[in-house]
């Protein structure tokens, strides 16, 4: 726990700032501080059970909490995957055991995330967020429309990672400018999009609740647009790296490596479009940490994810506050306010307290994440977390 002495906290302000959803000073002298409702993350991997060694249910909720959140959504991509009841409840039992913030578990689509044959959704209805194969797009139409049906009886979410593996071809980073400059293989832009424009023809179909991870794309932003103007039951997001930067920011180091890889300038002007006119929901880390080893082979040989639970505010506040480009209260919706409603996720008694004066240079040493590889590493970022209460519990 933090020593806060010299930070007065007004119960009143902590109650507003939670039942308003909105930022209040914690005092008339420090005015750079504030209270902001507990952050939501709807997209983070916690590799546990099955991948400790790159991190656990206790050191991804203590880098959620030092990065001011109070709830996040765990993918499956497990061992053992969460695709029974059984299975899924091996998570729980940690979760139970070692969580410090809310932690929501997705169980997965199809057994295995092989995508060829539906997990029990019925038996795991009551104890998952949502159902996920994310780290796989479900390639089969029929699989796809069948898991809608399942999902859409069972009063839940089917959320989406987006990707057409035929038009994968062994590509690695974005299939643009830097791609050909630097002779590496790219992933089109296409294999996001056209399986988001598979699943809306579905979603029309069954009537089902849909959410997509991680758009990169301008044409996933157009559909997604378009198909909220039909009045389809739709949301998505995307994450802090693919706003701030382009394909042409990369570097050949395993920290800017993921999937899907940040793309073009045209791209990331699309998304910051969307985010501001609400085509965009929220805002979502993918927070994926892997061992030093297996990030350090460069763009063609590191695996793909990075971390962002620590950094995700601070990166949006100083490129998109402090810059004017969206109000705080903007930001708070992306962030807490949209995820929750849209998942169902009470935000209690939580809150965090930043320094928003405060500026520092990204040191991933500093991270509580067992993951290190972030495309912020040496950054200079405003909004310093100084405090995170979940339930009324002091987190860190």
């Amino acid at each position: 726990m933090r020593n806060f002495t010299n930070i007065k906290i007004d119960e009143q302000l902590v109650s507003a700032a939670i039942s308003r959803g909105t930022a209040f000073d914690v005092s008339a002298d420090s005015d750079n501080i504030v209270i902001l409702p507990g952050f939501c993350d709807v997209h983070v991997h916690f590799r546990e059970p099955g991948f400790s060694y790159k991190e656990t249910i206790k050191t991804g909720s203590l880098s959620a909490a030092n990065g001011g959140y109070t709830d996040v959504c765990t993918m499956p991509n497990l061992n053992p995957v969460p695709d029974s009841v059984e299975n899924l409840k091996l998570q729980l039992d940690i979760i139970k055991r070692d969580a410090l913030i809310g932690v929501h578990p997705y169980a997965s689509i199809t057994v295995g995330q092989r995508g060829e044959e539906l997990a029990d959704l019925d038996g795991m209805k009551d104890l998952c967020i949502a159902y996920s194969d994310d780290g796989r797009g479900v390639q089969s139409d029929e699989m796809m429309e069948s898991a809608m049906k399942k999902a859409k009886a069972n009063g839940k979410m089917i959320v989406a990672h987006c990707e057409v593996n035929d038009l994968l071809f062994g590509g690695y980073i974005h299939d643009g400018e830097f791609c050909k400059l630097h002779g590496m293989k790219g992933i089109c832009s296409e294999s996001e999009w056209r399986q988001v424009e598979r699943d809306l023809s579905l979603v029309r179909k069954t009537g089902c609740s849909y959410h997509v991870c991680h758009i990169s794309t301008k044409e996933t932003v157009e559909l997604i647009r378009q198909a909220k103007k039909e009045g389809l039951d739709v949301t998505c997001e995307t994450g802090p790296h693919y706003l701030v930067y382009n394909d042409m920011d990369l570097k050949d180091e395993g920290r800017f490596k993921m999937n899907p890889p940040i793309r073009s300038e045209e791209d990331r002007q699309a998304l910051v479009k969307g985010i501001l006119d609400g085509t965009i929901d929220m805002i979502a880390t993918d927070h994926a940490p892997h061992s030093k080893e297996e990030k350090s082979k460069g763009l063609a040989g590191s695996n793909m994810g990075v971390v962002g639970l620590e950094t995700a505010f601070a990166v949006m506040y100083t490129n998109f506050v402090k810059t004017g480009i969206m109000s705080l209260e903007k930001l708070i919706d992306l962030m807490s306010t949209n995820p929750r409603k849209r998942f169902g996720i009470e935000l209690g008694n939580s809150y965090t307290v930043f320094d928003l004066g405060k500026q520092y240079t990204v040191d991933p040493k500093e991270f509580l994440s067992m993951g290190k590889a972030t495309p912020f590493e040496g950054v200079s970022l405003f909004g310093k977390c100084l405090l995170t209460v979940k339930d009324g519990k002091t987190v860190i």
